[in-house]
């Protein structure tokens, strides 16, 4: 196993920056996924680890070893491609085995790892075919077990079931975190799916524009996220923003808007206290903070029109038109509502989150 440390590490090409300044702990035995868009400078991450690009300043460290200098194959690092990069003219085995032999392996040994990669992804009864044979689902597993068997420090996956179906890429987002778990392998996943980040890594680093916006669990990019962009990056539906000012009423901060003033709560209202600026704001709330009815509440809510229903299987997302921006609210399938009525949305409060306009930073 190996933990991996990324130390002020930059990669350009020409005067262009693909990576800027990364600064990145990956724990022993951990599943860390790189999420971005195209662009950001994820695959420009994973090839300096694997040795396949040049790191123009800074170090990747294995165990606190650096590894600036040492070839590919020095490396002791597996990579899975989302081409798979399987040979067409060799059987299943022979794809597994193909690492092995050019390391000069024993048969035997060789066979009992083939086998046993086999097995754990339930590919035994394939070993005799060729690619041409496989459905993507099994060539993808043919892939991984290739890597499987070289028993590497390090797994790294350049987005593995990008092309794949949608039932599919969820079927194989199972198999590979159990698959992680299982061997206990340090895993660095480069993905653009926050879905797929989401749903298997136990930290994730947002890049954007080549600059780590963000690393921390799962759990903490969605809820807490560190400035707008992670915020709308991270979340499916996407978060709302509306721009709001700031009124003080009865001791009472309140957002304002010409759809809704709603007041913040104490320790809310300590934060923008301190230093927000009264039109320099924008708020932030996930369509699963709200709730919305066709009945005017008592509580303080936002009003606005319907502009069209989306039926998703359990789900509904309702898309609400404000006087200047259009939000989505996330409700049961049983909402009757029709599309150009006026409907009421109260918003969980705790769940809100408050932007600053000029430099995208959470203020809560």
């Amino acid at each position: 196993m190996a933990k991996v440390s990324f130390r002020n590490v930059w990669k350009k090409y020409g005067n262009t920056p693909a990576v800027k300044d990364l600064n990145i702990e990956c724990p022993d035995g951990s599943f860390l996924s790189i999420l971005g868009p195209s662009g950001c400078g994820k695959s420009s991450t994973m090839r300096m680890v694997a040795g396949l690009e040049h790191i123009t300043s800074g170090q990747i460290l294995f165990d606190e070893k650096p590894i600036n200098t040492l070839a590919p194959k020095d490396r002791d690092v597996a990579m899975v491609f989302e081409n798979y990069a399987l040979y067409p003219h060799k059987s299943v085995y022979e794809n597994m085995a193909n690492p092995l032999k050019l390391r000069g392996q024993d048969p035997a040994r060789i066979k009992e790892r083939v086998t046993s990669a086999a097995k754990l992804l339930e590919i035994g009864h394939l070993l005799e075919r060729r690619p041409q044979e496989l459905s993507g689902g099994q060539k993808q597993r043919v892939a991984i077990g290739r890597a499987i068997v070289r028993e590497p420090n390090l797994f790294l996956f350049d987005e593995p079931i990008a092309h794949l179906d949608a039932k599919l890429r969820a079927h194989m987002r199972g198999e590979i975190k159990h698959l992680q778990r299982t061997l206990g392998t340090t895993m660095i996943y480069v993905t653009h799916d926050q879905l797929e980040a989401m749903s298997m890594a136990d930290t994730i680093a947002v890049m954007h524009d080549g600059e780590l916006q963000q690393l921390g669990t799962p759990r903490e990019v969605y809820n807490k996220p560190v400035n707008a962009w992670v915020a709308g990056f991270v979340g499916e539906p996407a978060m709302n923003f509306v721009d709001v000012g700031l009124q003080d009423k009865g001791g009472k901060t309140h957002f304002i808007h010409p759809n809704f003033s709603i007041a913040v709560n104490d320790e809310q209202q300590r934060i923008i206290s301190s230093g927000a600026r009264a039109n320099a704001l924008r708020m932030g709330i996930r369509p699963d903070a709200m709730s919305i009815s066709m009945t005017k509440p008592h509580d303080e809510h936002i009003t606005g029109k319907i502009f069209v229903t989306e039926l998703l299987g359990g789900d509904m997302i309702i898309d609400v038109d404000l006087e200047d921006s259009r939000i989505r609210v996330k409700t049961s399938t049983e909402f009757e509502g029709l599309e150009g009525q006026t409907c009421y949305m109260t918003v969980n409060r705790d769940k809100w989150h408050a932007f600053s306009k000029e430099n995208g930073k959470a203020l809560f």
